[in-house]
């Protein structure tokens, strides 16, 4: 998504290095990435999209929804103390501050702004906490002929607690690159001639189910000493105990070093032990022990005051004074930090290294409700007594190396950070769980425990860091590829997960806000929108999604039979194909009731589906009419390849009606109507209006006796698309907006019209690529990427949308993973061998 693979970013890193005044480039820092001096200051600053910005016309036409939200969200907040799934009244301040997350996939995340702070926190699962922790840094000390020349906190910040430290480092002698899971942070150290270069290393690697779920991030310095002469050379790592929560004040929080020695490596430490009633985890700061380095550490210091006692026990000598025993357990009201300091001689015109690990260990997590424990998926590894720790930190600085070379397997993108900081949850299948819904695989349902979700547990995300559902079905439609392309087994599980749900029901009656009318939570044969809200309880009830009842979408079940076939596809897994079958064929059979008319065609009434919930429309659309059409070829595939020549023929009826009344009544010789129903607005041309004809090429299917859509009417709209939704648009230097009216003026009916979608640009210049059209889809896809990494600085919180103007809405967003799907379509349109989800060979070649 970034420069690595696109090569968007030669003028506009330009831009946001243009304050860096040293000409030194670190060591080994690649040349693709994200790029930005830490001095930078972005011009352009947005607000959220929040219920003051509904349009006066929306507001009188959802004045019920209202009315019954504000009720909701007051009971909400102030009767039950909990947050909304979706707060529309404190929704996230842009902060242009974050990094690249550190830790693996589902065991928690920590984010690092890209001046270096500790700022975003995710260590209860799915629950998310924006502070920056002061004290948490990184700081050099320098000495030569046993005296100290330079010691400076490498922070550009000048903060008004800790004045005993030297604080306000230049920022236009550093840079910021990132290339996720690394990111690098390159510091010329003013009058020194020294370059320190921090590598920051997160164990996400495609393909790997083990590595990939460990909740630690290592820090490797490179030293380069351009001096006539040697130099020692210090690093200090302090950390606070906690997370700048308010339970960090809490009490009974202590900290204890450790030395552990194994394989013939040690690795020396302190650990921060955060005893809370919910949730409790141990922190480490660790280093490796080699020869010539010395590690030293100071167990505890109070994170406020001054604090110029650690200082000065830094700059005395360049090591700290390693008490041994434990720090007694904090009173109430107080905090608690340790320090580690790794030393070591640089020689004249030389460098040296040394290996900082951060980890955290919260075995047992329980979400909202307290109701059940959940088993973090790194515990098959590293067990659940909450005492691993040491072994993390001390697998981590010895197989960092390895990690690195497994990244060169694949171009991995910046915007893959999502899939471990989605508030990301990683856990084992409990020996008493049954995800079948109750209906056994020989009553044509599944298998109770299926084998792929034994073997390589549950998996969930969040829909957005700010709304907070696990799971979302619409939209992980569209992320979906980042999975099955990286990590196949997990994309499996979730499917596994969301048929189980099918199968079940929730009869509870309950308040859907949208309509005001009660009905039940789960209907039977229906895909949930979520499996549930990390504030009760995800995978024992679904659908915290109560804006709308979901029994009247059209667009989940299709989605589940489009990604059924493309998962098929990539990974050949025939299992998965008969466990599959029989629940796409209840959820089509659920569809079937919508085809009013006989003619082989679903249709709309009121709010045609779950993605686009904010567009009215009647009678069969261009979105669902596209992605019913395309569900019916791939069950014509699926009934294929299970033999059933009975179910092919009844799909095969069902498609060839079907096409024929999309082209009577949505085709107008240019792009397909929004709807048929005749409004005025019904022939806005919609971005997504494709979204059928991409999932079966995604799934090598799309022409001769597996083609919905006729080839050349696919790319007439596909040029409508490109000339009226991206260049007639913010002059076609912001992606592709939602609705486009046919004179070149945004559709703004409703609230989601006239917004910008990032991830559906980047399955639009998908679906481009893979019909031919390289330069458009890149085109397209350049807007988004450099309007959200370069002009808003939303780098690592890229929203759901945007607005030509103003606002933005829903940071840190599930969808833009669809990314990957434009490199599946890089791929197939070389018309290479299809890549495989098991072995991940990914041909980057023309990439």
């Amino acid at each position: 998504e970034d420069m690595n693979i696109l090569k968007w970013g030669e003028k506009s890193t330009a831009d946001l290095m243009s304050r860096y005044v040293s000409k030194e480039m670190g060591y080994e820092v690649p040349k693709e990435g994200w790029r930005i001096c830490l001095a930078h200051e972005f011009k352009e600053k947005r607000k959220p999209f929040q219920a003051k910005d509904v349009s006066l016309s929306n507001v009188l036409e959802h004045v019920g929804l209202g009315i019954r939200y504000l009720k909701w969200w007051y009971k909400k907040t102030q009767v039950e103390k909990k947050a909304p799934f979706i707060d529309m009244f404190r929704a996230q301040p842009l902060r242009q501050i974050y990094g690249a997350p550190l830790g693996g996939i589902g065991g928690g995340t920590i984010t690092r702004g890209w001046r270096g702070e500790f700022c975003r926190w995710q260590l209860n699962p799915g629950m998310y906490h924006y502070k920056t922790v002061t004290a948490n840094q990184f700081t050099v000390c320098l000495r030569r002929g046993g005296q100290t020349v330079y010691q400076q906190v490498l922070s550009v910040e000048r903060p008004p607690t800790l004045q005993g430290w030297n604080w306000g480092y230049c920022g236009e002698y550093a840079f910021y690159h990132a290339l996720y899971p690394r990111a690098w942070t390159v510091y010329h150290l003013p009058g020194q001639n020294v370059t320190l270069t921090c590598r920051q290393v997160s164990p996400v690697i495609p393909h790997d189910y083990q590595d990939s779920s460990l909740p630690v991030a290592v820090f490797v310095w490179d030293i380069e000493n351009k001096n006539d002469y040697a130099l020692d050379v210090s690093i200090m790592f302090t950390m606070v105990n906690g997370s700048g929560h308010k339970d960090d004040k809490s009490g009974g929080h202590w900290n204890e070093p450790f030395h552990l020695e194994k394989e013939g490596e040690a690795v020396s430490g302190v650990l921060l032990h955060h005893c809370t009633t919910v949730n409790p985890y141990t922190l480490c700061i660790a280093a490796r022990e080699q020869p010539d380095r010395e590690v030293s550490h100071q167990t505890a210091f109070s994170p406020k005051g001054t604090c110029s006692s650690l200082w000065s026990d830094l700059i005395t000598d360049g090591r700290l004074d390693s008490p041994t025993g434990s720090s007694p357990p904090t009173p109430k009201g107080e905090k608690v930090g340790a320090a580690l300091a790794v030393g070591c001689s640089v020689p004249a015109q030389s460098r040296n290294t040394l290996e900082f690990c951060l980890a955290w260990d919260m075995p047992k997590i329980t979400f909202g409700s307290r109701e059940r424990e959940h088993i973090r998926r790194y515990t098959r590894y590293f067990g659940t007594k909450g005492d691993a720790s040491p072994s993390l930190s001390h697998y981590a600085l010895t197989h960092y190396k390895q990690w690195e070379k497994d990244f060169v397997r694949s171009a991995l993108f910046n915007e893959l950070y999502f899939v471990a900081d989605g508030g990301t949850v990683w856990t084992e299948l409990s020996e008493d769980a049954d995800v079948s819904g109750g209906v056994r695989s020989e009553n044509g349902g599944l298998p109770a425990q299926p084998a792929v979700v034994k073997e390589y547990g549950r998996f969930a995300y969040l829909e957005g860091q700010e709304y907070r559902m696990y799971n979302t079905y619409d939209v992980h439609f569209y992320a979906s590829f980042a999975l099955i392309m990286l990590w196949p087994k997990l994309a499996l599980s979730v499917q596994y997960d969301i048929a189980g749900s099918v199968v079940q029901q929730d009869p509870t009656e309950r308040l859907h806000l949208m309509s005001g009318r009660y009905s039940p939570v789960k209907s039977k044969n229906v895909v949930p929108h979520d499996i549930g809200d990390p504030d009760d309880e995800p995978w024992q009830r679904v659908n915290a999604y109560l804006i709308h009842d979901t029994a009247d979408w059209k667009d989940l079940n299709l989605k589940f039979v489009l990604q059924v076939y493309r998962d098929v596809h990539l990974t050949q897994d025939n299992q998965y194909l008969r466990d599959m079958w029989p629940v796409c064929q209840a959820v089509m059979e659920s569809e079937l009731k919508f085809d009013l008319d006989g003619d082989g065609l679903i249709e709309n009434s009121g709010y045609a589906d779950q993605t686009y919930d904010g567009w009215t429309v009647t009678g069969p659309s261009a979105y669902c009419g596209g992605l019913w059409l395309a569900s019916l070829c791939v069950m014509c595939k699926m009934a294929r390849l299970v033999e059933s020549e009975e179910s092919y023929q009844r799909y095969r009826d069902l498609l060839d009606r079907g096409s024929a009344a999309f082209d009577k009544l949505l085709w107008n010789g240019k792009y397909y109507n929004y709807d048929s129903s005749g409004r005025d607005l019904s022939n806005s041309v919609m971005s997504d209006q494709c979204a059928g004809h991409w999932f079966l090429r995604a799934s090598g299917l799309g022409d001769g006796e597996y083609q919905a859509f006729p080839k050349e009417k696919i790319q007439t709209a596909l040029k409508s698309i490109f000339d009226l939704n991206v260049m007639s648009f913010a002059g076609g230097q912001m992606g592709a907006v939602n609705g486009m009216r046919p004179e070149g003026v945004p559709d703004r009916s409703s609230v989601q019209s006239d917004e910008v979608w990032i991830g559906v640009v980047y399955g639009l210049a998908a679906t481009m690529i893979h019909e031919g059209m390289w330069e458009e889809g890149m085109r397209s896809a350049e807007g988004c990427y450099r309007t959200v990494w370069e002009r808003l600085g939303m780098a690592f919180q890229t929203p759901e949308a945007y607005c030509e103007k103003g606002i933005y809405r829903s940071l840190a967003y599930m969808r833009p993973l669809s990314v990957w799907a434009m490199q599946l379509a890089l791929n197939t349109s070389q018309k290479s061998q299809t890549p495989s989800a098991e072995t991940g060979d990914i041909d980057t070649a023309r990439t």
